[in-house]
């Protein structure tokens, strides 16, 4: 499925649903004249991976799902992470959806956008033999909401598949299947010995056309695709289409060090930019996947942002690094631990944490029900907390209006470059802030001063300063007067805006 806008696109390489026909011909057009292929003197011809893909392409099978009418829904994505159309949707717009091709099943089409009555839809995708006795991995989108996964071997024998458990976060699965003989396989191989340059083989069934072997190489490491925490993809120049997903990536020695997951695209066909999930991380989870089933990810409830050197400079950290706790969700296992807004996480369970990212990973790889123990700095002081995660659950936003400019007394802050007011039950009404909200509201930013360079904007709520809470100007003054005093470059504001809460350090003037 792909979604375009202004001529890109980023697209699962699952199932095919593109019409073919340039390679045949069209009726009354002459077949362009191909010259006579030249010898190649052996010594002068580029390196063969032909016993390399003769010992892999026989573990590599074909899956085909059936999805019952009920169950092809329009919302439908993998257990808590959104569905690959909105994914593409929120990254790319809209497009319409590929027609099918002659004698392949359109993609989970159903009674309601146009599948014949009382049809379900159809998928299909790649996968690999990774045991003897049958176990085979690939891409969960490949088999998301399957009633009947079938499961064909590259000799042609059709069998019927198991789904075993899946990691929904990982976009990974693994089918089994029962044979009457030993099976083919592929070993993994070492994704985090990797370099830029080096090269790659892809395995797949792209379109339903049969298992086609493609090359490349490394062109990146580490993308971020903004899907969850695990987005760490390996890209490729290696043609990959629709249809194989789920397939491996190979190294020059033939293990797997990658699954084929993604492109990105302007037309939905390959233009050498594709993307794989890291064997490191894919072993991983398949080994857990076949010991214990699906698996579940650990939340503890709290929203998390970057440092800079001026956030780190305003609470008396030597650089930036670990992950500022933005918010604390109510009744969350960071909650009731006593995880505060404005600590900031520098490890868990012993491990440095350097980024945001680092933190959510740490916690998504803890099994609900397991300790976490968090490093955080609070109040000038390092300080732990251990408590059990929670289970992670599907991902909610909010949006608002811009709010616009308050009226009330103003009052200067120009070691910041802004003019505050205090909130009253009028302006809280004016910003949608429920009545009580404690705070005071930024009535007017001098274009010129360290806030307008931060992101201050007229409306934002000042909630507290240097994890302070502030009510009046007057306290923002005392705060300030304080960091002065602790010779801090910068102050700590937790800002307020549309309903979501952040974290910014202003840099004091003259400081």
């Amino acid at each position: 499925m792909t979604r375009t806008v202004r001529g890109r696109a980023l697209a699962l390489a699952g199932v095919s649903a593109l019409a073919i026909g340039l390679a045949l011909g069209l009726p009354g057009q002459d077949m362009p004249a191909y010259a006579e292929t030249a010898a190649m003197d052996a010594v002068a011809a580029p390196h063969s991976y032909a016993d390399v893909v003769a010992a892999a392409k026989p573990a590599v099978v074909t899956v085909r799902t059936e999805i019952e009418a009920r169950n092809v829904r329009a919302d439908a994505g993998p257990e808590g992470m959104m569905a690959p159309e909105d994914f593409f949707r929120r990254f790319f717009g809209e497009d319409a959806p590929f027609p099918g091709l002659p004698d392949l099943p359109d993609l989970r089409r159903g009674p309601q956008d146009g599948g014949p009555q009382g049809r379900g839809g159809m998928s299909l995708g790649s996968g690999f033999i990774v045991s003897k006795d049958g176990y085979i991995v690939t891409n969960h989108h490949v088999i998301d909401n399957a009633s009947a996964i079938t499961v064909t071997l590259d000799d042609g024998t059709e069998l019927e598949a198991e789904l075993v458990g899946h990691d929904a976060k990982r976009d990974l699965a693994v089918l089994k299947v029962q044979a009457d003989r030993d099976l083919p396989t592929v070993e993994w191989g070492d994704s985090d010995a990797l370099r830029l340059g080096d090269p790659v083989i892809a395995i797949g069934d792209p379109f339903g056309i049969g298992t086609t072997v493609t090359s490349g190489i490394v062109s990146a490491r580490g993308r971020d695709l903004r899907n969850g925490p695990y987005d760490d993809f390996i890209q490729i120049d290696a043609a990959i289409n629709h249809g194989n997903s789920g397939g491996p990536l190979l190294d020059a020695t033939g293990k797997v060090i990658g699954v084929n997951t993604a492109i990105y695209s302007p037309n939905g066909g390959n233009v050498g930019v594709g993307f794989a999930i890291p064997s490191d991380q894919a072993e991983a989870t398949v080994a857990a996947i076949i010991e214990g089933g699906s698996i579940e990810h650990g939340f503890i409830g709290v929203s998390i942002q970057a440092l800079d050197e001026d956030i780190a400079g305003a609470v008396g950290l030597d650089a930036p690094h670990g992950a500022l706790v933005a918010a604390v969700s109510e009744g969350s296992p960071a909650d009731e631990a006593g995880v505060r807004q404005g600590d900031i996480i520098l490890s868990v369970n012993g491990t440095a944490a350097e980024t945001p990212r680092d933190v959510s990973r740490m916690i998504a790889d803890l099994r609900p029900g397991e300790e976490a123990t968090l490093g955080l700095w609070r109040d000038g002081r390092e300080e732990k907390l251990t408590f059990p995660v929670g289970r992670m659950e599907g991902e909610q936003t909010a949006m608002a209006e811009t709010p616009e400019s308050p009226a009330g007394k103003d009052a200067a802050v120009a070691e910041l470059g802004i003019e505050v007011a205090t909130l009253d039950d009028a302006t809280r009404a004016e910003l949608g802030l429920p009545q009580g909200e404690t705070g005071v509201v930024v009535t007017g930013v001098d274009a010129e001063g360290p806030a307008a360079g931060k992101g201050i904007e007229t409306g934002d709520v000042i909630l507290s300063v240097n994890q302070t809470d502030v009510d009046s100007p007057a306290d923002i003054a005392k705060e300030i007067d304080a960091a002065r005093s602790q010779d801090r470059t910068a102050a700590l504001l937790l800002v307020e805006r549309q309903g979501q809460r952040l974290f910014v350090a202003v840099p004091l003037k003259d400081a």
